[in-house]
């Protein structure tokens, strides 16, 4: 009885360790990934930082949303941005609107259409992301993160709002 009681106990001991290994190892490869890996949960309540229309290339609508460390900070005018904030961008398509423009009686509106251009995140986190000015990046195309090549064009186009910490959109009140 006792040796099987020892056998068990040896193995536990070596399931626990595996385990532990296994945990300590997936957050190394997380920690040392220059991409955000995942979309950030329940980011579509995140309340309205601005909207923005692009034109050219990109030719989109778009709404510009944070989490509540993000807009505090907006609201604060806190810069750097603190850790944990995190910034989505969702896109649309800019589309006539031919029922609003019947009513008016002229062409003057528009709306947003079916989603365009891949939602986008920045994540701050300081350590993590210390090669990109402390902000992670993501762009997901049907919940799919994009390749590599798509994803380390973000940086070097956010590296001329140095000043602004990197961030683009500027707080509507």
């Amino acid at each position: 009885m006792r040796s099987k009681t020892a056998l068990l106990f040896v193995i536990a001991t070596l399931a626990c360790a595996a385990a532990s290994v296994a945990i300590a190892f997936g957050r190394e490869a997380e920690a040392s990934t220059a991409y955000v890996q995942n979309i950030p949960r329940g980011y579509r309540d995140w309340k309205l930082i601005s909207v923005a229309r692009e034109e050219g290339e990109l030719d989109d609508i778009r709404a510009v949303l944070g989490n509540e460390i993000a807009i505090k900070a907006y609201r604060e005018g806190k810069l750097p941005f603190p850790e944990g904030a995190i910034i989505a961008r969702l896109a649309w398509t800019f589309l006539p609107s031919e029922e609003n423009n019947s009513a008016f009686g002229r062409a003057q509106s528009y709306v947003a259409g079916p989603p365009k251009n891949g939602l986008q995140f920045m994540v701050k986190d300081s350590k993590k992301y210390a090669a990109t000015g402390g902000w992670g990046y993501g762009h997901f195309e049907d919940g799919k993160l994009a390749d590599e090549s798509m994803l380390s064009s973000c940086f070097p186009c956010h590296q001329a709002l140095k000043t602004r910490d990197y961030v683009f959109t500027k707080y509507a009140h």
